[in-house]
């Protein structure tokens, strides 16, 4: 569940127009830029949040991805990250992220329309081990087998250091039967305070469709948000955040979002609330 790299502010880079003089003309063996770009990126972080919800059990992630893109827009991507598997990946320990779309800029304001998905090798939704009761809609009594995985489909807008992006799951969210239109919404900024210094805000709210029969165990709604800090230092970037969310894993109450730290609450040995609130310390580097 990509969340924490997933790029908040939405930017595009135009090619400026050259204006050739005589005393500023180009060598003659000039070559025009490409209009491919590749770029990589690695993360290492303290814990792994996707909207605010611990991916990782609270243990540390190491996370990596290369992107395309094209001059006119288009580009395509993908991102893998370490998860646990009593995050909601019975049998799988790896997230793998696929997206593409197009984006662009016009003066401040930008645009940027895409799809994502999300796949979990080796994740298998089954009784043998004790995950099947958690892919059981409690309204419908439809259930999953098979492996996690979600699709969605996402639209954003940016203007300067402010972007808002809304995604649409057009597949069952994260295997989740009859949650299919689940939507989530994020109003990020990013500021630059100058000298390799930035402050980074976030505020997601998560509305899941078809799930809730209005007890705790069931409610899986809720806000998120994010303040943090960055620092360039000659090409990496140091990060700390407190990450909170408003989600119930009170594992007394039988919330939804207390997690075991295998793929069945009944046989782990130990629980934690993923929705508690934290600090996420993180170094990136991106080449």
């Amino acid at each position: 569940m990509r969340k924490s790299i997933f790029a908040f502010a939405l930017a595009s880079t135009l090619a400026a127009p050259f204006t050739a003089s005589a005393q500023t003309a180009p060598a003659a063996d000039a070559k025009p830029a490409s209009p491919h770009t590749f770029t990589g990126n690695m993360t290492i972080a303290s814990d792994y949040r996707f909207r605010g919800i611990d991916q990782t059990f609270g243990k540390p992630a190491i996370q990596g991805g290369i992107d395309y893109s094209h001059s006119s827009g288009i580009y395509l991507g993908n991102w893998n990250s370490n998860v646990s598997s009593g995050a909601g990946y019975p049998a799988g320990n790896i997230e793998m992220d696929l997206y593409g779309g197009w984006k662009n800029t016009w003066g401040d304001w930008g645009l940027d329309v895409g799809t994502i998905y999300y796949y979990y090798p080796g994740t298998s939704i089954s009784a043998t081990n004790g995950s099947a009761a958690s892919f059981v809609n409690p309204r419908t009594g439809a259930s999953k087998t098979g492996s996690v995985h979600n699709q969605e489909i996402y639209i954003g807008g940016s203007w300067k250091w402010i972007s808002l992006k809304v995604y649409d799951a057009i597949s069952d969210y994260f295997s989740l039967p009859g949650t299919k239109n689940t939507y989530y919404w994020d109003l990020s900024a990013n500021y630059d305070l100058g000298d390799g210094w930035g402050i980074v805000g976030h505020l997601g709210q998560l509305k899941v469709k078809g799930w809730s029969n209005g007890t705790p165990a069931t409610n899986l709604n809720y806000t998120d948000y994010k303040l943090g800090v960055s620092k360039d230092v000659s090409g990496w970037v140091l990060g700390a955040a407190f990450v909170g969310t408003s989600a119930k894993g009170n594992c007394a109450n039988g919330d939804f979002y207390c997690f075991g730290n295998n793929a069945s609450l009944a046989t782990s040995t130990s629980t934690t609330n993923a929705g508690r609130s934290t600090i996420v310390l993180s170094v990136t580097k991106t080449f």
